[in-house]
């Protein structure tokens, strides 16, 4: 039964935290960390291991032909047991896991899938669907006791593209494709998908369908939704597969019933997706400004200008001296565009002239021995952002080592409502953690994707932890949060889906005829609910 088992290799995935183990912060680097905040732990926690974990055997065994697909090691079993979220590694760094998986299933084709969900839903196992494991809102894990066992349905056995349609440009993929994978694959036919979320490296076609991810890029295609063509998808009531289409009136999509829909009524096994020529033009800069609300009326009118710029990242003053990005208190808009058929130079000084036009400052010297608190140059803050952008995930591990609350969440909102939004996370978030705390919080926002009529702000929160208590400290946190969110008609997420820790806001969001649709479509697709009980519908 276990020899499906991964083996270990040269740069292992870490089982609690983020990424890869080699990319850790190590418990110098960690304590340097936690010195620059208050309240924290004298030393880091130590790694948690495995073997502490005391994982028992499984409460069913697969029948004989299934066993080859099935694996019940206690390694596997634990790193399926969570997502990547800040509470999911203090879990993980107390001992705390919660419930563990039975068993870790990895099925090579649909029919092995739907064999699973067929036994399953005879045994009433829950089926967890599982990609790349970088969900950070509860999406892959079971919390409850309704089940007699849980099962972990690893997709990324079916990691390939199918097909590709190079004169219409779309392929046809696995769902258990990783982000790099798919890409080594198209790359040869000088095509891309061009969807880029920050756990790319980490998760998966089907991962991005089933929670409507956001890629890197800010303006136009910011959604995997768009590059959806056709979905097939395996249920308890039968095997879905819609048209291959460029596009339909033909009544509600039956791609929109599944996409988002988390694992709760259907398994994605495969998509027809939209790809375009790669890139070979690319221009970048960096624009500062020393005033935030400047900073955002640039921004809304770079977004209604037609130039769709490929980032248009906005960092406030506290966020853009965490990445290094400046170091002068302010603001900074990493402003950047790409195009496969011509140079891209034009429109990136088209896009810098309407931020200075709002009052930006762009600086395009090279980097000088100007003093240690001046701003790095433009192209400097953009290689500065960037690294920091792929390293933040890595550092908030080592924080939460720490004892400290190092965590983020985002969501969207019209144009109208963005400042005061903005103001008033700050203000109340940062009030409640000194309450709890009795320390200042940091609380940072940036705009990551934006669009004609709105906006998509990103907020990191840095506090001062309640040693053995932080997942409740955060879950508080994140309550008054929320609350914000739905005074200021601000969704509860635009791109990190909404698990089971966004059941909360998205029950308030959501109009009650519609969710009387979805439960609906629950009880038809999945009538014995193992589909990720407890995601999106009860």
């Amino acid at each position: 039964m276990n020899g499906t088992t991964p083996q270990p290799t040269a740069r292992t995935r870490s089982w609690w935290g983020w990424g890869r183990t080699d990319e850790h912060p190590d418990d110098a680097e960690c304590t340097a960390m936690g010195a620059l905040l208050p309240g924290t732990l004298g030393r880091p926690l130590p790694v948690p291991r495995v073997r502490d974990l005391g994982i028992g055997s499984p409460a069913v065994e697969p029948p004989g032909s299934l066993a080859h697909l099935v694996s019940a090691d206690p390694a596997d079993r634990a790193a399926h047991a969570m997502g990547k979220a800040y509470r999911d590694v203090v879990r993980a760094l107390r001992g705390r896991p919660g419930r563990i998986p039975d068993l870790v299933a990895r099925p090579a084709d649909e029919r092995g899938v739907a064999d699973l969900l067929e036994w399953a839903g005879e045994r009433q196992v829950a089926v967890v669907p599982y990609g790349g494991g970088s969900s950070v809102t509860g999406g892959v894990e079971y919390r409850g006791d309704a089940h007699r066992a849980v099962l972990s349905l690893d997709l990324t056995a079916m990691g390939r593209v199918l097909e590709v349609d190079a004169e219409g440009r779309a392929a046809r993929i696995q769902a258990g494709t990783l982000g790099p994978a798919l890409e080594d694959q198209l790359r040869p036919y000088g095509l891309t998908l061009r969807h880029f979320p920050q756990s790319f490296e980490f998760s998966t076609l089907g991962g991005w369908l089933a929670t409507r991810a956001g890629g890197h890029y800010a303006t136009g295609r910011t959604h995997i939704d768009d590059f959806v063509q056709s979905l097939r998808v395996v249920t308890p009531a039968g095997t879905s597969s819609s048209w291959r289409l460029p596009a339909s009136g033909a009544g509600p999509s039956p791609d929109r019933l599944f996409l988002g829909s988390e694992g709760a009524l259907g398994v994605i096994t495969e998509a027809w997706v939209r790809l375009q020529e790669r890139p070979r033009h690319k221009a970048s800069a960096a624009v500062s400004f020393t005033g935030f609300p400047d900073a955002l009326r640039a921004v809304r009118a770079l977004a209604q200008s037609g130039l769709s710029p490929a980032n248009c990242r906005l960092l406030d003053a506290g966020e853009a001296a965490l990445s290094g990005a400046a170091r002068d208190g302010c603001a900074v808009l990493v402003l950047g565009f790409e195009s496969a058929d011509e140079p891209v130079d034009a429109l990136l000084a088209r896009g810098v002239d309407l931020a200075r036009s709002h009052g930006g400052r762009y600086d395009d010297t090279p980097v000088g021995a100007s003093g240690p608190h001046a701003a790095p140059s433009g192209d400097a803050a953009v290689v500065a952002w960037r690294s920091a952008f792929l390293r933040m995930p890595y550092l908030r591990d080592g924080l939460a080592r720490m004892g400290a609350v190092a965590e983020t969440f985002e969501t969207a909102a019209t144009w109208d409502r963005i400042p005061g939004l903005i103001e008033a996370v700050r203000t109340e978030v940062g009030a409640a953690a000194l309450k709890a705390t009795g320390h200042p919080a940091t609380v940072n926002c940036r705009l990551t994707h934006v669009y004609p009529d709105g906006a998509a702000p990103y907020f990191t929160v840095l506090a001062a932890g309640r040693a053995g208590d932080e997942v409740a400290l955060w879950d508080d946190l994140k309550a008054v949060a929320g609350e914000v969110l739905h005074r200021h008609r601000a969704t509860i997420t635009h791109h990190h889906a909404v698990g089971r820790d966004h059941r909360p806001g998205y029950d308030r969001q959501r109009p009650e005829p519609f969710a009387l649709a979805l439960r609906a479509a629950k009880g038809a697709l999945d009538p014995r609910g193992i589909l990720n009980p407890g995601v999106l519908v009860d």
